[in-house]
């Protein structure tokens, strides 16, 4: 097996500030390369895309740079990607909000809505419930994570037969309202949080990711 780094793409499609999720991945063991290239995307061994703000308008942004045809591909293919904050919403069907429905990317059925708690947003550090079984958040199933967002998957609704295994979620809970916070799927990878900002916890979580990838 090679020794070489993982080689990671951080899509850019105009999300925010990118820089502390490439200089986590980097930190994580992966070669890190930002870009909103096509086939940058689609050569490197995992592909993450972040998103901050609002559910329509980071579709917008991803569907100008093709970035749905990109990870539906990939997918296809079985090659990882992962999704942090709106990165992760935007591969459900859906995402409502102020009355506004978004068609995501329908990698999982779901709608992504509004937190029905006291305190909105979300803002902080949270426990997560992880099943078992997961790899995504071995050794770090106590540990706490960052989080800011007023929006989230409240019902996970994805059926599966005896010929598929079924994905791995894990739920939190803010203000007595339960949402998804992660899901492993096969390659397809996804967290509600920031494990950029998760300190050393994230820092854990993204190394346990990178260490998943196929190496070059």
């Amino acid at each position: 097996m090679s020794t070489a780094a993982p080689r990671v793409t951080v899509l850019d499609y105009g999300s925010g500030n990118l820089r502390s999720a490439v200089r986590a991945l980097e930190r994580a063991g992966a070669e890190v390369t930002l870009s909103a290239d096509r086939a940058t995307a689609m050569d490197c061994d995992g592909l993450v895309v972040p998103g901050v703000g609002a559910f329509a308008a980071c579709m917008e942004g991803l569907r100008a740079v093709r970035g749905h045809e990109v990870i539906g591909r990939r997918l296809a293919g079985g090659r990882p990607v992962l999704g942090i904050c709106v990165g992760m919403q935007i591969l459900f069907e859906r995402g409502v909000e102020h009355g506004v429905e978004t068609a995501g990317c329908d990698e999982w059925p779901g709608v992504v809505e509004r937190l029905q708690a006291p305190v909105v947003p979300h803002m902080g550090w949270n426990t997560v419930e992880a099943p078992e079984g997961t790899r995504l958040f071995s050794g770090l199933e106590q540990e706490r994570f960052y989080f800011v967002h007023s929006y989230g998957v409240r019902d996970w609704t994805l059926q599966t037969n005896d010929r598929t295994r079924p994905p791995l979620v894990t739920w939190a809970e803010h203000g007595g309202d339960r949402f998804v916070a992660a899901v492993e799927n096969g390659p397809l990878t996804a967290t509600q949080f920031h494990p950029e900002k998760s300190g050393d916890a994230g820092a854990a979580l993204l190394r346990n990711w990178v260490a998943s990838l196929p190496r070059p």
